[in-house]
């Protein structure tokens, strides 16, 4: 476990306890009953954990860990398809889950993490840099979810490199409510403090009253979430008013939206560090703690990674801040493929080694990199031009009226596709939003349409699920 977790966990005495959704769990304790997991499970091809906010959840997957076993985070309100897909499709021989979960009553032989009597014997051989430590299953907005087979290795470097960019030390409590069953949520939010040996307070919702609280009472730090998350937090002044206490605000995800940036650092002080990963890659590009952080950007490559862009051709697009083309990225540790999927593996990659991301970035002179959207759904082709649905995104959520705002490409007949925008907002019309967007940017990215509707479609991590937005036109 050395390799990943660090010596800040095996040295108990030099980390503090985890607090999760208001349950301690000193860190002796942490190990003794991960060790027991690690006894029971040893020698499973893997093991799936009811990926709950729970210590029991912390317990299973530091106890895969220990054990050498890849662990398959599965989420809690995975409806029974995508549940059923993701326990035959990754093998999991056990389910480790709470006493009290409702876990379901299919699937395979479940054990039960809180009923296991804490082992005190050998701990299990330690498995290679390269061994699988996580499966980690995608969104599954093109298909059926893959596994995403992350290596003990990449987990290591990814969090180093994070600790070096954000500056974070075993002196910072890390305070976040996001799901553990994601690479925000498990991997940063989780193994990050078990390797960096900070504190860990898990609100156990990412709630703005919590985070105030966990800013003031446990001396909060260093704070993880969401758009979704930060917005609320603007939207709460007491709430952010007590986030000057902290030390670094880090959002990611989805793109923070650049009215909600600038409104955290009216309220809170604070300019957030925005960064960018995906599950197959980690977290490759961010702001620095101790260096500029501009809204709407999300940084430099961290140490170790290479990226670049790519025209639809393969070309390549300048980096002069405002071309636009698929990101690549290299890095020393790439993800080990998709589970089963080898065909899938293989087109992720270009013959030269790069990962093919599907996002849509542009990257200035500088090195800054701004993420414009999804290749498949946010650059949208229109009368010849090429639009990023985040900048007319943007472009809405300026408007004082505006709450949330996402933008598509939609057939038409003469365009090939229309900006087309559905937007949540009180007291303006269609026609005004129109004329907003066209008098902050060029005509030819103003939406020909524009939805008012009552929310917007979202995934558990907040995502705006723009495969659903079609769904809200009458």
């Amino acid at each position: 476990m050395r390799d990943l977790l660090g010596e800040a966990v095996e040295a108990v005495e030099s980390g503090g306890p985890l607090r999760i959704a208001g349950r301690e769990l000193p860190r002796d304790e942490l190990l003794a009953r991960a060790s027991a997991v690690a006894a029971e499970i040893g020698g499973a091809g893997a093991v799936a954990v009811h990926a709950t906010a729970s210590v029991e959840t912390v317990v299973a997957v530091v106890g895969g860990i220990m054990a050498g076993v890849p662990v398959v985070p599965l989420p809690p309100d995975s409806g029974p398809d995508e549940r059923a897909h993701i326990l035959t499709d990754s093998g999991a021989a056990l389910l480790l889950a709470p006493a009290d979960a409702d876990a379901g009553d299919d699937g395979p032989p479940r054990v039960l993490v809180d009923e296991l009597p804490q082992s005190g014997g050998a701990d299990p051989a330690e498995p290679g840099p390269d061994a699988t430590a996580l499966i980690l299953y995608t969104s599954g907005t093109t298909g059926a979810p893959k596994g995403v087979m992350i290596s003990r290795a990449a987990i290591a470097a990814g969090l180093d490199s994070l600790a070096e960019a954000w500056e974070w030390t075993p002196d910072d409590v890390l305070v976040h409510g996001l799901p553990l069953f994601h690479v925000h949520g498990l991997v940063l939010g989780v193994l990050g403090p078990l390797r960096v040996g900070s504190r860990l307070v898990h609100t156990g919702r990412p709630k703005p009253e919590a985070y105030a609280e966990a800013a003031g009472k446990d001396g909060g730090s260093l704070f993880f979430g969401v758009p979704t998350v930060w917005s609320r937090l603007a939207a709460d002044p007491a709430s952010a008013e007590a986030m000057r206490a902290a030390r670094l605000l880090v959002s990611g995800s989805a793109p923070l939206p650049v009215p909600a940036f600038e409104r955290l650092e009216a309220l809170t002080g604070h300019r957030p560090v925005e960064r960018y990963g995906m599950t197959e890659t980690l977290i490759t590009l961010s702001a620095r703690a101790g260096g500029e952080r501009r809204p709407g950007y999300v940084g430099l490559p961290l140490p170790g990674v290479e990226t670049r862009l790519v025209a639809e051709n393969g070309d390549p697009v300048p980096a002069d801040g405002e071309t636009p083309g698929e990101l690549l990225v290299r890095a020393r540790h790439p993800f080990k493929g998709y589970l089963n999927r080898p065909e899938a593996t293989a087109k992720s990659f270009t013959p030269d080694g790069w990962f093919r991301t599907g996002d849509i970035a542009t990257i200035g002179p500088d090195g800054w990199h701004r993420i414009v959207g999804r290749a498949s759904t946010d650059l949208i082709k229109s009368g010849g031009y090429r639009i990023g649905a985040g900048e007319v995104e943007n472009a809405l959520l300026a408007h004082p009226a505006v709450k949330e705002a996402a933008v598509a490409g939609t057939p038409h007949d003469d365009l090939g596709e229309q900006v087309t925008a559905y937007v949540v907002a009180d007291g303006v019309t269609e026609g005004q939003l129109i004329d907003f967007v066209a008098g902050r940017l060029s005509v030819h990215k103003r939406p020909r349409v524009v939805h008012l509707v009552g929310a917007l479609p979202r995934n558990a991590m907040g995502k705006i699920v723009k495969t659903r937005l079609t769904e809200l036109a009458p």
